[in-house]
């Protein structure tokens, strides 16, 4: 779940991104899972979707060791976008904090890498 308030938008990155609507100073956490709202997906059930929704998932889910599942975030954190020079760190304890200060209207990007060691399942489109 966002803990600042962001909005989706056009991004350089790859079609759609998070965008701070907020300054965010370095530290300040910026996304924690909340299973109550974020779904925790166990991966043996997703083998018999049809190949949109697997797509979806795996697009915007990432694995999270710690609980041994799939997360999909429930909100705007799921258009995070990968970047070799992070401004939002990956899941430590199940949160996210801004690794420097992010200027609103900066768009929010993670390490996929970091945040989910598993091969990248898609290529950002640039």
């Amino acid at each position: 779940m966002m803990l600042v308030r962001c909005r989706v938008g056009p991004s350089t990155v790859d079609g759609l991104g998070a965008f701070a609507d907020e300054l965010i100073r370095a530290g300040q956490p910026v996304w924690r899972l909340d299973p109550q709202l974020d779904r925790l997906l166990d991966p043996a059930t997703l083998g018999d979707l049809p190949a949109a929704p697997r797509e979806f998932l795996n697009r915007h889910a990432y694995w999270d060791a710690g609980h041994g599942a799939l997360v999909l975030c429930c909100d705007d954190a799921r258009f995070m976008n990968h970047s070799a020079t992070p401004n939002v760190s990956e899941v430590r304890d199940a949160c996210c904090v801004a690794l420097r200060d992010i200027a609103a209207g900066e768009e929010l990007t993670c390490d996929y890498h970091q945040l989910d060691p598993r091969p990248m399942r898609f290529i950002p489109r640039r």
